[in-house]
């Protein structure tokens, strides 16, 4: 007999603060302003230290200088994602309400995913040790560099005494942070969980290679439009850098001490296509498990899926397959997007980010649109919302991820 598998009872989380920062918007509201309403067109200028790639731009953070924030001191010990990350969490704490002196440090953890960690300071450092020698190498390569540098630096920020973890599957990292949160506070392993993702790869032997690989964007004469989801034209994805940090609470303690309430995250699921280290399973059945999956952790049906944020990368194959597979799974009714083209595609923070957003968009009832979809591919058969903000009654919505070497990851989200 074939054992049935396990499921534990049903849990939803708490989302009860948010934290952003984004080549969209410096904080949550300008953020979802920028992402709602763009009046603008995002911040994505040609970088100096991309020139002569064919794709030499990148999604930036402007008009902020963390080390006015931090201090200096404190900004030297730290890769510009993990600043990013301790910003974005002052602000998701803050929103939420908590902090030091309001609760328990020993019951809070930070989970916090990132695909590569600091590596632009680990370009710099190996430039110095090949121009200059072994005696110019920083003695602060190793914490800057590492993978968990963000999440090692948001809970010295916070001073959260309880589980510090980090999470790297590629592009899913953030995703499978907040699962990994959603997991801890449902085993009753702490009361708090600040999790999600933080990337800034301004990297020129990543993008160099990126190139090479043919999954960015070349469109140079025009950056802020190069990114185009799920567009017909699409030509590859453009890099972006960011953080976006959610506080996840047990729903007994966020009750005790009378929270504000975003959303809940009731569901959870994770797959590996097993299939190949940078391309997705053609037929979509790894993000389909995942996607399945989560559902049935979250105890409902695809019936009551309204929204989806999507991974919604801007490359031909992932979009195709992501797109027929919500349409197997889905059907018809959900309103689809992808906010990429407005915050360029940030990695391993990508689902930090998106997630973040998901719970906006159920919040407010306004699925935002995906930018530049001028031309809708006529082979993807979803309602990709586009062009303008569209107002709908959700009450559940679904942010799927997919990373390099066939890491999947959907979150299902149900509003307050």
């Amino acid at each position: 007999m074939t054992p049935r598998p396990y499921r534990p009872e049903p849990f939803a989380a708490a989302v009860t603060g948010i934290g952003l920062i984004t080549a969209a918007g410096v904080g949550t509201e300008a953020t979802w302003r920028a992402v709602t309403g763009p009046t603008d067109p995002p911040h994505v200028p040609h970088r100096p230290e991309l020139e002569g790639l064919p794709c030499d731009f990148m999604y930036t953070v402007a008009g902020l200088d963390p080390r006015a924030v931090l201090g200096v001191a404190a900004a030297r010990l730290m890769d510009r994602f993990a600043q990013l990350a301790v910003l974005a969490a002052r602000e998701a704490v803050a929103d939420a309400g908590l902090g030091p002196g309001v609760w328990d440090a020993g019951r809070v953890a930070v989970v916090i995913g990132s695909a590569h960690g600091g590596l632009p300071f680990y370009d710099e450092q190996h430039a110095l040790l090949t121009e200059r020698g072994a005696r110019r190498v920083s003695p602060k390569l190793a914490p800057l560099t590492v993978v968990n540098g963000a999440a090692s630096s948001v809970a010295t920020d916070l001073g959260a005494l309880g589980p510090s973890q980090a999470v790297s599957t590629a592009c899913s990292s953030g995703t499978v942070a907040l699962g990994t949160a959603h997991q801890m506070l449902r085993t009753g392993a702490c009361d708090i969980v600040v999790a999600g993702g933080a990337e800034s790869v301004c990297s020129r032997l990543l993008i160099a290679s990126a190139c090479r690989l043919k999954a960015v964007s070349t469109r140079r004469e025009d950056p802020a439009a190069a990114c185009r989801p799920f567009d017909a034209h699409r030509d590859g994805f453009v890099v972006g850098e960011g953080a976006g940090l959610l506080v996840l609470e047990r729903p007994e303690h966020a009750r005790a001490r009378g929270a504000t309430v975003r959303a809940h995250l009731a569901g959870y699921a994770a797959s590996s296509d097993a299939h190949s280290a940078v391309a997705p399973d053609p037929g979509g059945l790894g993000i389909e498990r995942a996607l399945r999956a989560a559902l049935a952790d979250a105890g409902v049906e695809p019936r009551d899926i309204g929204h989806v944020n999507a991974h919604g990368t801007s490359t031909v194959s992932n979009d195709l397959i992501e797109g027929t597979m919500l349409h197997r799974v889905l059907g018809d009714r959900p309103l689809v997007t992808s906010t990429k083209a407005m915050t360029g595609h940030t990695l391993g923070a990508a689902g930090g980010i998106e997630t973040a957003l998901t719970v906006l968009t159920l919040q407010h009832g306004l699925v935002p649109p995906t930018v530049n979809l001028d031309a809708p591919d006529p082979e993807i058969p979803v309602d990709v919302v586009s062009k303008e903000a569209r107002p709908a009654v959700l009450d559940a919505a679904v942010k799927t991820s997919l990373g390099f070497g066939g890491h999947n990851a959907a979150l299902v989200l149900t509003r307050a």
